[in-house]
């Protein structure tokens, strides 16, 4: 049966990839695919998992609410 990880890394200042993962044992066989993402969008890393999107909704609604706003005069400061 195929069983596949992901794993984000940085390539280092040689190119080369490390790849820590301790799931896999010594001797297993397996493939390795490389797919560039120039830039990740901060977005969709928002996005990635429901508990992020939820609260990101939450703080959205709460703009919303223009009465909670903290104003802060600069020259204060």
């Amino acid at each position: 049966m195929i069983q596949g990880l992901r794993k984000k890394i940085i390539v280092n200042e040689d190119g080369k990839l490390e790849v820590n993962l301790p799931e896999l044992h010594r001797g297993d066989k397996v493939e390795v695919i490389v797919l560039i993402n120039p830039e990740e969008d901060e977005t969709e890393y928002l996005l990635s998992t429901e508990a992020n999107a939820m609260h990101l909704r939450e703080e959205v609604k709460k703009l919303e609410k223009k009465s909670d706003y903290v104003y802060v005069d600069p020259n204060t400061l």
